[in-house]
């Protein structure tokens, strides 16, 4: 355990200090690096890292702490009007096609239902930091990479819920109904009401140890993800409510003060818990278990081609008419750039003895692929855009 409070921060480290070494020929998201360092830590090759309970649980947090993010960086507006309806639309047709592929290889209804999720995810909370770098995160290609991201990462955890939680769908739906309903409320009563009181004590302790707009939103996402928890809602889609809804509660400070707020929280999430979570993600992954089967290693590739069409080409018509083709192929690759959700996902379908080991490392390894390079591939399309223009 010692060793481990040791290795996981100095991976999380180590990772910045390579992607910055590499970047003069190739620009590589950091989670690719964080993932690869907690495998070669973990027990499929130096074995100094063997996780364990606590390891699992900083883990979750900074699972839930991601998915918080990515529900902080949705501009509600962007899911409204013709783009957000495109987006849903396009989301709809991802899961005709991931149900189509998932009949294939999946053997139960649950493995089928697991497949079909995995595949309709879009990792909002990991793509966002690319697009802002790049400047890719306003204009028509943000907001639709932002409208189709939202629905991919809100659509699957809604599902997660009600076909794979512990109670019957129709007790699940209910479930969720309070949850949906509960959080209405309190997104009601930060948009409508004054709070004076509040916007002056977060003020008065910015930059003192008090720091009450931290522990506000920690709360309020504490408060969210446990009443998902205790309701048999996924605390996952918790979390990400409470991100949309902590924008909203800070609205009410000066922009120069929300902005000190939101680089605090930044820092809190991608400086500590979120890389934590990825190295942990490649030290509990099964390489050994993918090598030993060659069918299963296969399908990493293929896995990643069917996201691909899965996700990016119902994405590749979510912009309006008049578009780019080449504009269009960016929405398309960073909407079919999926992991976190895959990660937790096959988690459950393993736990349940619904996935297989090798089936559950060929779908995570397929998400590490989009990670890599979907990304990439897009910054390559829209810096050439950018030349031509």
């Amino acid at each position: 355990m010692a060793l481990e409070i040791l290795l996981i921060p100095l991976a999380a480290l180590l990772a910045p200090i390579l992607g910055a070494l590499l970047r003069r020929w190739v620009s590589i998201p950091l989670i690719v690096f964080e993932i690869l360092l907690g495998i070669l830590i973990g027990p499929s090759v130096l074995g100094w890292v063997q996780g364990g309970n606590a390891l699992d649980l900083m883990s979750n947090l900074g699972l839930a702490l991601l998915f918080f993010m990515a529900g902080n960086e949705i501009d509600i507006a962007s899911i409204r009007g013709r783009t957000g309806k495109r987006a849903l639309a396009a989301w709809g047709i991802s899961i005709a096609i991931a149900l189509a592929a998932a009949l294939i290889i999946g053997t139960t209804p649950a493995a089928i239902a697991i497949i079909t999720i995995a595949l309709v995810g879009t990792a909002l909370g990991t793509i966002t930091p690319i697009l802002r770098d790049a400047g890719l995160n306003k204009g028509p290609i943000g907001t639709a990479i932002s409208a189709a991201g939202a629905i991919g990462e809100f659509g699957p955890l809604v599902a997660i819920t009600i076909f794979l939680g512990s109670n019957s769908p129709i007790v699940a739906f209910g479930y969720l109904a309070v949850f949906a309903g509960v959080a209405a409320f309190a997104f009601f009563g930060a948009s409508h009401r004054e709070r004076p009181r509040l916007v002056a004590l977060i003020s008065a302790s910015l930059h003192t140890s008090g720091q009450f707009a931290v522990r506000v939103v920690i709360a309020l996402l504490a408060a969210l993800v446990t009443l998902a928890l205790t309701l048999g809602v996924d605390f996952l889609l918790g979390a990400f409510c409470a991100g949309m809804l902590s924008k909203v509660l800070l609205r009410g400070i000066p922009a120069n003060e929300q902005e000190f707020v939101e680089g605090k929280l930044e820092g809190l999430a991608y400086g500590f818990m979120i890389p934590i979570f990825f190295v942990t993600s490649g030290v509990m992954f099964p390489l050994s278990a993918l090598l030993e089967d060659a069918r299963a290693l296969i399908m990493v590739p293929v896995f990643a081609l069917v996201i691909l069409v899965v996700r990016g080409v119902p994405g590749f018509f979510t912009l309006d008419r008049g578009a780019t083709v080449r504009d269009r192929a960016t929405v398309s690759l960073f909407t079919a750039t999926s992991l976190p959700l895959i990660i937790a996902v096959t988690n459950i379908g393993v736990q349940e003895g619904a996935l297989s080991t090798e089936l559950a490392a060929a779908l995570v390894g397929a998400g590490m692929l989009t990670v890599l390079l979907y990304p990439l591939l897009a910054l390559a399309v829209s810096k050439t855009q950018k030349v031509d223009r």
